[in-house]
């Protein structure tokens, strides 16, 4: 992943919530009620690939479990080639600095509490956006970038009656 698709990855995610003009419920991760996994629930192949982990395994959060879990199977059934890419993902991700990384946590979760039409909204939009030819998009970014707070408003509010079906 380059830092160029990450930084728009960041942008789109940031606007989400604003171009649709809906707040995101505000659903804290405490309320999720999630059953852990037993790490005798796990395969022989997975035990393997979170051995790091095993054993503070029943010390971790249930969400904390289910997602190595989840990661561990994808992992598992991932060809070499695509093995590869995550490794690069992985080391891209490191290099960003903390602050950010925590911006775009922030803002996955925001996208993740959007209702289901909006978020094939925000991926459609995303699509269409790099679609864009790279100087296009890169215009975009500059203009975004540069903008008050009150010409941001004033953009999002042309590309959503831009966007409305005629009536």
């Amino acid at each position: 992943m380059n830092r160029r698709s990450l930084c728009l990855g960041i942008v789109l995610l940031a606007l989400a919530p604003l171009a649709l003009a809906a707040d995101p419920p505000a659903v804290p991760a405490s309320a999720v009620a999630a059953a852990g996994v037993p790490w005798s629930a796990l395969t022989p192949a997975q035990q393997q690939l979170l051995a790091p982990k095993a054993q503070g395994w029943d010390t971790l959060r249930p969400e904390r479990q289910q997602a190595l879990a989840r990661g561990a199977a994808r992992w598992l059934s991932m060809s070499e080639t695509e093995r590869g890419a995550a490794r690069e993902r992985f080391r891209a991700w490191q290099r960003v600095p903390e602050g950010r990384r925590a911006l775009v946590r922030q803002r996955w979760e925001q996208f993740q509490a959007l209702p289901e039409e909006q978020k094939a909204v925000v991926r459609e939009n995303f699509r269409a956006y790099m679609r864009l030819p790279p100087q296009v998009r890169l215009e975009l970014r500059r203009r975004w970038i540069n903008a008050s707070p009150q010409e941001r408003r004033q953009m999002l509010q042309e590309l959503r009656q831009r966007r409305r079906p005629p009536r």
